[in-house]
């Protein structure tokens, strides 16, 4: 391996100066020219090297500088010195400083045979410089010379980061050093601004060892070749694709107009801002073609080099009005690009009908402007604008047409955001109307629910509801259909309505599951699906609860099975038959009855509360009995409890639904059964006890429509009912219900009385002295009910 060759430091005299002429570093090479110890001169002002003070350079215009300066021998002769000064930044942003250097050495003229001297392409178009053993400049042809902007005498002997001053300089004199070690050439990609150019370039640097006769290598040779177009169209198509992967990635408005931003800083421009129509208040298409003006627009996002965006004149979510004479106005109202300043107006014109915009533009440097209008389906949705500052170029065509591009993709994105806004939105009124806005107060138990739409998914069919039945039972109820969106809204409102039907006409809960599988099964079929089974899929939960036995029936149709927790004891999840999901149709459920202490707590939910990536669902379920046992005390407090401790902090992944109930038991001192035998002479007698009863109860005020009521109803079941007949009084504090059950399973109906009829009036009488009446079918037979309202009207 060849022998690692030093840099001569001794060989170029360097200093660095800082903003306020003060030396801060003095090297060997400067020593050897004015003869200065770095202690002597460290630290002090570098005006005191000047033969004459009248030489002193003011502040150069650009970031470099070069010129014939008298300097002070340390002995006290003034000599002449040419110095090259580069501007430097420091790459934490910290103060400017200055790097000036001149070289010592020079080789003089070439000498036939050296082979750094015939590696020499003099007439050569590219540009070519042979740099010697200690990584000095040896020469350059006139090509180099003239990308420098210097000639050869000047800066023979000197490095290539004191040519050049700048980071990607001294990166690249690394690639040279490692190739003059090594012996293996390369080919470097560096991107670089030429002596008097106002914009970098891509260069390919092709870096080649020089060897001698003797096989040594005596120096490297660097050719360079630029190609800028070649790296800015494929700069421009990794920008295309970097925004096809980073802009859209939510379906959500200000999160994809803020990915816009992020694209375009800083590979397109140095401040972004992205301003977005409002629309339309009672929801539909925002209107097609240019806005009329002037345009309100509200400001999305904005992105800048600098930290805070400090150009920006709005923050995200304020709305601005633009006239006809701002370039937003105006490149929406023309519906194409417009970039400032061209061949009409210079940038202070267009931002002179603002005055805050125009401080801040002079403030941060903007010197060039591109207003693009989001467009979408020929929908306007707002404009995009991007501005330079530290970049010093302007916005040419092919920025143009990148900048369209760019936007085109998020414009679409943006768009499909809108419109899955709008849905959800849409979808949310619809879910909310259908749930119930309160749950009803019964004397049979107390509720609590949360719904939760989906964070991302969307709205799904989720429902819960609280139905109270006849004979103060109640039925609670939760399920959820298959699928996010409108159409799953609705088909949960049909099966809430079914579920509330069935429930109307007291059918057990495995019976109102059948049915309402049989109804799954035809709305799949109206759907206008050949196989008419799980196109629409539910799950449900249904149970019964009886205050009076202190008795619940469930059953489940591939619903999660609810969790109980009886007062005292631990959570524990309800062993209960799963069932067939809903519209498979044909298949059995059954069904479970469980006695339940008063103050039992049921947990009914939906699987989105327990089903997640993160955990396994028994794991979650776990998780929902130690909340619910930790808050059981208020149930508004436990349905909090339990969100907290399940869902995930971003939101549920998917739809949830939990209903909450404590149970109440109703004394025995407020229920009264009477065994009546089939005689219609027995009759009068109960009414008398019946009479007593209410007495008891303090309840005289209703004595005489409560005789009517069991006068008819026991009379019906005596004359058309089968033996055992009961009767049940159920006294509440608004409600005083009246029941008659016999074994027969005919149910009566109410019908109107024709004019010489003897009977039929019968219902016809209990239906107008009651608040209402019905019947309902059991296993041994039938009940006929009637509910009597205790609160005085008003």
């Amino acid at each position: 391996m060849p022998p690692v060759h030093p840099l001569d430091e001794a060989a170029t005299a360097r200093a660095v100066i800082d903003a306020d002429g003060t030396l801060l570093r003095w090297s060997e090479g400067a020593r050897r020219l004015l003869g200065h110890a770095p202690e002597d001169v460290e630290g002090r002002p570098a005006s005191g090297l000047l033969a004459d003070r009248a030489d002193l350079p003011g502040e150069p215009p650009g970031s470099r500088w070069n010129g014939t300066v008298a300097l002070r021998h340390r002995d006290g002769h003034a000599l002449p010195v040419w110095l090259l000064a580069h501007r430097r930044q420091s790459p934490d942003g910290g103060p400017v400083s200055w790097l000036v250097v001149t070289p010592l050495e020079s080789r003089g003229p070439r000498e036939p045979g050296d082979p750094l001297t015939e590696a020499m392409p003099l007439q050569s178009p590219c540009p070519v410089a042979v740099y010697d053993e200690r990584l000095r400049l040896f020469a350059v042809n006139d090509a180099m010379a003239d990308l420098i902007g210097l000639p050869e005498a000047r800066i023979q002997g000197l490095r290539m980061s004191e040519i050049g001053g700048k980071e990607e300089s001294e990166r690249l004199e690394t690639q040279l050093r490692d190739v003059l070690v090594s012996g293996v050439g390369r080919d470097v990609e560096t991107y670089l601004r030429a002596g008097g150019e106002y914009r970098a370039h891509a260069w390919l640097a092709r870096i080649a060892p020089l060897t001698g006769a003797d096989g040594k290598v005596v120096g490297v040779c660097l050719s360079a070749h630029d190609f800028s177009e070649h790296y800015l169209a494929r700069e421009r198509l990794q920008l295309v694709n970097e925004a096809g992967l980073r802009i859209g990635t939510s379906l959500d408005v200000t999160r994809t107009a803020q990915e816009l931003a992020d694209v375009c800083v800083p590979a397109l421009a140095d401040f972004v801002s992205v301003d977005l129509l409002d629309p339309p208040e009672h929801g539909g298409e925002p209107p097609v073609g240019p806005p009329l003006t002037p345009v309100a627009l509200r400001r999305a996002a904005h992105r800048s080099v600098h930290p805070g965006s400090p150009e920006a004149v709005l923050k995200p979510g304020q709305v601005d009005v633009y006239p006809a004479a701002s370039p937003q106005a105006d490149s929406l109202a023309a519906g194409r690009t417009i970039v400032a300043p061209d061949g009409a107006a210079t940038l202070t014109e267009w931002l002179s009908w603002d005055a805050l915009r125009r401080e801040r533009a002079a403030e941060y440097g903007l010197h060039a402007l591109m207003c693009v209008p989001i467009t979408a389906r020929g929908q306007t949705l707002g404009v995009a604008v991007l501005a330079r500052s530290r970049r010093p170029d302007p916005f040419t065509a092919d920025d143009v047409l990148l900048a369209e591009e760019v936007t085109a993709r998020a414009a679409v994105c943006i768009d499909n955001a809108r419109r899955y806004s709008r849905e959800r939105e849409t979808a949310l009124s619809l879910q909310r109307s259908l749930l119930p806005r309160t749950l009803p107060r019964t004397a049979a138990l107390e509720a609590a629910s949360r719904y939760l739409p989906a964070a991302r998914a969307g709205v799904g069919g989720d429902w819960f509801d609280v139905i109270p039945l006849s004979g103060m039972r109640v039925a609670v109820v939760v399920g959820d259909v298959v699928g996010h969106g409108v159409q799953a809204s609705a088909t949960m409102g049909r099966l809430r309505t079914a579920v509330r039907t069935l429930a109307d006409i007291d059918l057990a809960p495995d019976e109102l599951l059948t049915h309402l599988d049989d109804l799954v099964v035809r709305l799949s079929a109206e759907d206008g699906s050949e196989d008419t089974t799980g196109e629409v899929g539910a799950t449900c939960l249904y149970a019964v609860y009886d205050p009076v036995t202190r008795r619940c029936t469930l059953a489940r149709a591939g619903h999660p099975p609810p969790v109980m927790l009886p007062p005292g004891g631990s959570a524990r999840q309800i062993d209960l038959p799963a069932g067939p999901p809903l519209g498979l149709g044909g298949l059995p459920f059954e069904s479970v009855e469980l006695a339940l202490p008063e103050g039992t707590v049921l947990a009914l939910y939906t699987d989105g509360l327990v089903e997640s990536r993160e955990r396994d669902a028994d794991i979650n379920r776990d998780l929902l009995c130690d909340a619910l046992e930790r808050s059981a005390d208020s149930l508004d407090g436990a349905c909090h409890a339990i969100l907290q401790a399940l869902l995930p902090a971003g939101g549920a992944p998917d739809d949830v639904a939990l209903l909450l109930a404590r149970t109440h038991g109703l004394p025995s001192s407020q229920v009264a059964t009477w065994n009546i035998p089939a005689d219609p002479a027995l009759v009068a007698p109960i009414r008398g006890q019946v009479v007593e009863q209410l007495d008891r109860w303090e309840l005289s005020q209703a004595t005489f429509t409560v005789e009517l009521v069991v006068s008819e109803l026991v009379t019906n079941a005596i004359r058309y009912g089968e033996s055992p007949i009961r009767l049940r009084l159920i006294h509440d504090a608004d409600t005083l219900i009246c029941e008659v059950s016999d074994s027969s399973h005919t149910a009566p109906h109410l019908r109107r009385a024709r004019t010489f009829d003897e009977g039929g009036r019968g219902l016809l009488l209990v239906a107008q002295l009651t608040q209402r009446w019905g019947s309902r079918h059991t296993t041994d037979g039938k009940t006929i009910w009637a509910e009597l309202s205790l609160v005085p009207e008003v």
